[in-house]
């Protein structure tokens, strides 16, 4: 006759023999359908657009786009919850493909981002040193009009000290993005 204590054991999942666990804990399992429970707010926050190209099935699709219809607080959580539900139900592979293109999504918008902030910056720069800084572009970016990105950079500073719309501000910030995309597309630069 067993034991209580082989009974318990036997009923956590405890194999008599090596008293090793024979599946995942609680604790696993619940960080795991958190996990799915994120990757499903994160389908539901994508465009209808960008979720097309996904390797989700219709059915998922439609459940995502249902969720994204779905204004009322409680409701829209309700629907989260049941996309996660069928999300849970796919194999592992499937999960793992979407998590990588939403992550590599996010590692592309950083890289968007900072290269945005580094075009702000450099603009800031040319307009408050001037000739300095236009001679250091020029020097990285050979067919730049250097004409044109001075007369922009006074124009900017000028709108800046006379309060007036930042036309010259955001049309020198243009300039200077399609200069560093020209350059980021010429395979011919070293």
């Amino acid at each position: 006759m067993r034991q209580p204590e082989d009974l318990m054991n036997a009923m956590r999942g405890i194999e008599e023999e090596s008293g090793e666990f024979l599946g995942p804990s609680r604790g696993e399992l619940r960080r795991e359908a958190l996990a799915v429970l994120e990757l499903a707010e994160r389908l539901v926050k994508l465009p209808h657009a960008r979720l097309l190209q996904l390797p989700l099935s219709e059915d998922l699709v439609g459940h995502v786009m249902d969720a994204q219809r779905i204004t009322a607080q409680i409701a829209h959580k309700r629907q989260v919850g049941f996309l996660a539900k069928k999300l849970r139900r796919e194999d592992d592979e499937l999960l793992t493909s979407l998590r990588t293109a939403l992550d590599h999504d996010k590692s592309e918008s950083r890289r968007e981002n900072a290269a945005l902030h580094r075009i702000e910056a450099l603009r800031d720069r040319l307009i408050e040193e001037g000739d300095s800084a236009l001679s250091e572009i020029v020097a990285e970016h050979p067919h730049a009009d250097r004409q044109h990105l001075r007369q922009l950079a006074r124009n900017a500073k000028e709108e800046k000290l006379r309060n007036k719309p930042p036309h010259a501000y955001r049309e020198l910030f243009r300039e200077l993005r399609e200069l560093m995309n020209a350059d980021a597309e010429d395979p011919s630069d070293p």
